[in-house]
């Protein structure tokens, strides 16, 4: 499958649910690669937000996005779940104010708005998030529990049960995203009566309105009830239309709780900024649970690309440098000297290999009977291997020399024993400048990535000092 965006610019109009407030949202086509971004266009300096997991600061009633202080989005995911439910992959959404709008309380008119714009194919293929292994989530406290199943397409199936008599246990699947726009996308949010005045409480469903919400009556309400619900909602009346449901229109399907919260479930696991090929399965899913296993995912697809990018070592092959030549680049000396081979170097990135003995010096001291190589040793036969890309366009790089000036979140996944042959992958994170270094190191042995970290370093001149 190819990436896809928008032909023409589409814009919608309406109030958002939480914050009452009038707003404008522009969808416009981005390339390739883009994802989706929101752009607070009434700030200044009109801040872009990606729409991402780790930019999420809040998960009460919806899901708030933000990228530091006033630059916020909240109740993003009717949108997010739109986009994704309309087979696109990059638009930049333009926004003049704090939150989307809640429309009628799905994804219908957003969808709309995006099939009148126009679909596209882009040139780049479209990447995925392949689950080939069972990836759950549960929170103890809510019942809440995700699961992922490998699967060859993207299905999903959300189970719901509030303990209500009105919606009992409810069931929603969705076996074909291209079944959205019918299927899932017209289903509006809920609310319970008893939930009503916690949120008036809490400054929240300001924009509230029985026309973008389904409102459940879960108990009994009199007349006195009704009438005062109805002047908290600045409504001349309201009363039960049909039973257990305050609402002056059908539901438009008789599961439609069940269907808007896989609609949820979408929307926000679109944080995760790739497509995904796997069943997902939620029971009793909400905001708070959708975005911790969009995390879960977001890890799982870093380490499947990390794993997609191991190294082919093959000993018989000539090596770029082998360790006489790699003395004559740098300082270090046996027992100090963690590199043996360099078998891959280009602009961008460097691949050495470091054979592990048991006759290294450490395993003297290291673990006795149980040899294992120290941490620390890892990261500095990264920094010797790193130091090589950063040194090999330097004029008379033999005279320069390479410090190492940061850390960051460096992480030790497993083992490395005497007879692992260690492969160390460096690559360029951001272009080198002012001599400045910064690169993702990861070592692998076989197909286990052993350790991780991204380091900064300094190029200096032999002698000078940092």
């Amino acid at each position: 499958m190819k990436q896809c965006t928008i032909v023409r610019e589409a814009s919608i109009s309406g109030i958002g649910l939480h914050t009452g407030r009038q707003v404008t949202m522009t969808f416009k086509p981005a390339p390739e690669n883009h994802g989706f971004k929101f752009v607070r266009i009434d700030l200044e300096g009109k801040p872009t937000i990606p729409a991402d997991v780790s930019h999420v600061i809040s998960t009460n009633r919806g899901t708030t996005i933000s990228i530091g202080g006033e630059a916020r989005v909240s109740t993003v995911e009717h949108t997010l779940a739109a986009l994704i439910g309309s087979n696109l992959d990059n638009v930049l959404i333009e926004i003049d104010g704090p939150e989307a709008p809640i429309m009628d309380g799905s994804s219908l008119l957003i969808l709309n708005a995006l099939t009148k714009a126009g679909i596209v194919e882009q040139e780049n293929d479209r990447e995925y998030i392949d689950i080939t292994e069972t990836i759950s989530y549960r929170d103890d406290l809510t019942g809440s529990e995700l699961i992922a199943f490998p699967s060859s397409k993207f299905e999903l199936t959300a189970l719901i049960d509030f303990h209500s008599p009105v919606l009992g246990q409810q069931f929603a699947a969705l076996e074909d995203i291209h079944d959205f726009p019918g299927e899932i996308g017209p289903a509006r949010t809920f609310v319970f009566v008893h939930e009503l005045e916690q949120l008036i409480h809490q400054g929240l469903i300001k924009g509230g309105d029985l026309d973008n919400a389904i409102v459940i009556a879960d108990r009994v309400m009199d007349d006195m009830e009704l009438e005062s619900l109805a002047k908290r909602l600045e409504k001349p009346s309201i009363r039960v239309d049909k039973e257990g449901f305050l609402n002056t229109t059908d539901l438009r399907f008789k599961n439609e709780p069940a269907r808007h919260k896989l609609l949820d479930v979408i929307g926000d696991l679109a944080l995760v900024g790739k497509r995904i090929k796997g069943k997902i399965v939620a029971t009793k899913p909400g905001h708070a649970s959708n975005v911790e296993f969009a995390k879960l995912l977001k890890c799982f697809a870093v380490e499947q690309r990390k794993l997609r990018g191991i190294p082919k070592y093959d000993p018989d092959v000539k090596p770029i440098m082998n360790v006489s030549d790699i003395e004559g680049k740098m300082p270090h000396r046996h027992p100090f000297l963690l590199v043996d081979k360099i078998i891959e170097l280009s602009d961008t990135h460097v691949v050495g290999v470091k054979n592990v003995t048991f006759t290294e010096g450490f395993f003297q001291g290291h673990f006795p009977g149980n040899p294992v190589m120290p941490g620390v040793l890892q990261i500095e036969a990264m920094a010797q291997t790193g130091g090589l890309l950063a040194l090999q366009n330097v004029p008379e790089g033999e005279q320069w020399d390479t410090f190492f000036l940061k850390i960051d979140n460096a992480r030790f996944k497993n083992f490395v024993v005497p007879g692992d042959t260690l492969i160390i992958k460096m690559e360029l994170i951001s272009p080198i400048r002012r001599g400045i270094v910064h690169m993702q190191a990861t070592a692998y042995v076989g197909n286990k990535i052993v350790s991780e970290a991204e380091l900064t370093a300094q190029i200096v001149k032999r002698n000078h000092g940092v």
